[in-house]
């Protein structure tokens, strides 16, 4: 991260979640992708933490979703995220990695078991059931499904985990009438170097 006697972004958005942590609304955030048409596509998600010791962002959802059609084609993203108590937000540009079953990396798919288990078991349920966005089949007595899911049990087929790779940063404060860019390059390691500039709000 950047060294510029400032707080780093994550550091800011770090304050800002735990000023606003009294807020339920504090940690969803919307996130954004590009629709198979070419335009926008949003929607409002659950903030699940940062991958250890990173800046990466996780996010779970169903990979029949549309949200994952569209990474699997484009696999870049923005979230935005406004923080009502403090009047801050934060826009988080950047590339989204998918972790399903079929990933090959035995250590993604550990992160992948792990944030299964952080699942409540209501949350693990809706996986289960009939694929997001088809058209909602009336259920009858004879026609209804009853699920079941043993607790001990790891991730099913369709629990995915989205890790967004932050690139750009836009952060505005309007309390104090502050804005703030953030972009990263690679370093001759391969690691990130973050640089920040004042920007009109």
């Amino acid at each position: 991260m950047t060294t510029t006697g400032r707080l780093t972004w994550k550091e800011l958005l770090q304050r800002a979640l735990d000023s606003n942590s009294h807020l339920k609304h504090s940690s969803f955030f919307q996130l954004s992708t590009l629709g198979l048409n070419g335009s926008p596509s949003n929607r409002t998600v659950v903030f699940r933490g940062f991958e250890d010791n990173t800046d990466r962002i996780h996010i779970q959802t169903d990979n029949r979703s549309r949200k994952v059609l569209e990474l699997r084609n484009r696999p870049v993203a923005e979230i935005c995220w406004y923080l009502a108590d403090s009047w801050e937000q934060f826009r988080i540009n950047g590339t989204v990695e998918i972790i399903d079953s079929s990933n090959p990396n035995s250590h993604r798919l550990q992160q992948r078991e792990r944030a299964w288990y952080t699942c409540s078991l209501r949350s693990r349920m809706q996986y289960l059931g009939p694929a997001p966005g088809l058209p909602h089949l009336i259920e009858t007595e004879h026609s209804s499904c009853q699920y079941s899911l043993d607790p001990s049990e790891g991730p099913v087929g369709t629990f995915c985990l989205l890790v967004l790779d932050p690139e750009e940063i836009d952060y505005l404060n309007l309390k104090n009438n502050s804005r703030m860019n953030f972009t990263c390059s690679k370093g001759p390691r391969e690691e990130k170097c973050w640089t920040v500039k004042m920007i009109n709000p």
